[in-house]
């Protein structure tokens, strides 16, 4: 089947990300996209305090064919406000967020991209618990967490999600940017779940991809005040915006 020329905006929050952000660029360069998508790559440094922005520049400069915007904060924000810029500057057709870190692999954005490009989707979760993907094992609490958020998540958007608080979520660029969105840190991902569940007749697909997370040693950042923070999010925009 023959596509229209089409760009997919990937959005890379960056907070102290100095170690791998060059890693996950080299990834992105190597994915090839079906149905004639091209790439525009944006990365937003939340003032980092390490050498984030050095291997940045560094990489843009050894890769002027890769088509990188690069934006950064004077003040640290947290992970929704850099989100935020990236999704303002953003100019595809479609959108989707991609971590620094490399937990989540930029080959498997075709598969989020399909329901899409044939017609049946606005919006792709990537769940991290359907499928036969690969799943690093790791905290049991912290796996409940996610499903509890999830069940709650659910429970007042009315959708059956699997995997709520994932990091790979695609959007059309219209959609996420008709959303007036709030969130500053990591309660990004419950805001967004409960507006775009109200935008009217939205279709929301979920499709399976593999994880390889990160330990707290290894860089991980969110930790249980922020799963205090989704629970007041669901709640707020969930719950109260109905009220």
């Amino acid at each position: 089947m023959q596509f229209p020329p089409r760009t997919l905006s990937v959005i890379i929050p960056a907070y102290n990300e100095g170690t791998t952000i060059h890693l996950i660029l080299d990834q992105l360069k190597a994915v090839k996209l079906t149905g004639n998508m091209s790439k525009e790559v944006i990365i937003v440094n939340d003032c980092s305090r390490d050498n984030t922005e050095e291997s940045i520049e560094r990489y843009m400069a050894a890769n002027p064919d890769m088509p990188i915007r690069y934006l950064k904060h004077a003040v640290n924000q947290g992970k929704g406000a850099a989100l935020h810029t990236g999704i303002q500057h953003a100019t595809g057709d479609y959108i989707i967020i991609q971590d620094a870190d490399l937990e989540y692999d930029p080959q498997e954005y075709n598969l989020l991209l399909s329901p899409v490009l044939r017609g049946f989707a606005d919006v792709v979760y990537g769940s991290r618990f359907i499928g036969s993907n690969p799943h690093r094992i790791l905290f049991f609490w912290h796996s409940i967490g996610n499903k509890m958020l999830t069940f709650l998540s659910n429970a007042f958007s009315d959708l059956n999600l699997t995997d709520m608080e994932t990091g790979y979520k695609l959007f059309r660029r219209d959609i996420l940017q008709g959303l007036l969105l709030e969130e500053k840190r990591f309660g990004f991902e419950p805001e967004v779940t409960a507006k775009v569940a109200r935008v009217p007749n939205v279709r929301i697909y979920e499709v399976g991809i593999s994880y390889y997370g990160r330990t707290y040693a290894e860089g991980k950042k969110i930790d249980w005040r922020d799963g205090f923070r989704a629970i007041y999010c669901i709640i707020k925009y969930g719950l109260l915006a109905r009220i």
